[in-house]
């Protein structure tokens, strides 16, 4: 499948330019919100998965986290995260990767999500099932929100909203359920596909930091949804990804319901 080959070039391309980066000498500047970095990576990085693409697929829509949206008419589009994890990069932690999605007619088809640090591909495919460096991974199987292992992440404009992150997070804490806080939604839900975490939950995300993370939870047979339960989109800011057997749970809690 030529889309896939495409796929998983750019995604090479991408992490070569992290890997260069990496713990070396790179500008720093703030995007909107303190803290919102952007480096020299992350557009050397999309610069390189843009030309993958671009040379491939020339006439296909896409949509990146620097660049913004490069419209085409096209039923094609892409979803590009070229550094998820900017923070922990621009600090020398190696918790971050490259995570492009592609979507066909509105539904996503075809997942990629690289941590060169880790040397960790997870990639999947609609109908396919999901993998980490081509052996196929699944869910678990914990059942009991309680003792499950769940990850999240912070806003770094912080929402105050009744069941807010912090009274999510407390909630779960008080009640010694271990929360983790890796610093990048993409990698957390792949270590969710991969069985690692049980649960993730976030409640403020861009289409970039799921699109490719959530298609590989669902097709390592987790469930993926809104706060409310109901289906999910990459272009709204809630989500809900566990391992589907602690998932009414994880919605209840999330919506302000005890443990």
């Amino acid at each position: 499948m030529m889309l896939k080959q495409t796929l998983l070039k750019a995604s090479e391309a991408g992490a070569a330019e992290l890997s260069r980066f990496f713990n070396g000498e790179f500008k720093i500047s703030n995007k909107e919100g303190i803290n919102n970095l952007v480096t020299e990576a992350d557009h050397a990085a999309e610069k390189a998965i843009f030309e993958v693409i671009q040379r491939e697929h020339p006439d296909h829509y896409i949509l990146s986290e620097e660049t913004g949206e490069i419209v085409m008419d096209s039923s094609y589009k892409w979803i590009i995260d070229p550094i998820d994890g900017t923070v922990n990069f621009a600090n020398g932690i190696p918790i971050c990767c490259v995570s492009i999605g592609l979507e066909h007619d509105g539904q996503m088809i075809l997942g990629a999500v690289y941590n060169p640090f880790l040397n960790e591909l997870f990639f999947a495919q609609k109908g396919f099932g999901a993998t980490l460096n081509d052996k196929k991974i699944q869910v678990s199987d914990e059942t009991e929100l309680i003792k499950s292992c769940l990850v999240t992440g912070f806003p770094y404009t912080y929402l105050d909203a009744p069941n807010g992150p912090l009274q999510v997070f407390e909630k779960l804490i008080r009640k010694g359920v271990p929360v983790r806080r890796l610093g990048s939604a993409a990698i957390d839900l792949c270590w969710v596909a991969a069985g690692r975490f049980d649960g993730f939950y976030e409640h403020k995300l861009q289409a970039w930091d799921s699109a490719a993370g959530f298609l590989i939870v669902e097709e390592a047979g987790g469930k993926v949804t809104d706060f409310k339960g109901d289906h999910y989109s990459p272009y709204q800011p809630h989500i809900i990804a566990t391992n589907g057997k602690i998932h009414d749970e994880l919605v209840k809690v999330v919506n302000g319901g005890e443990l």
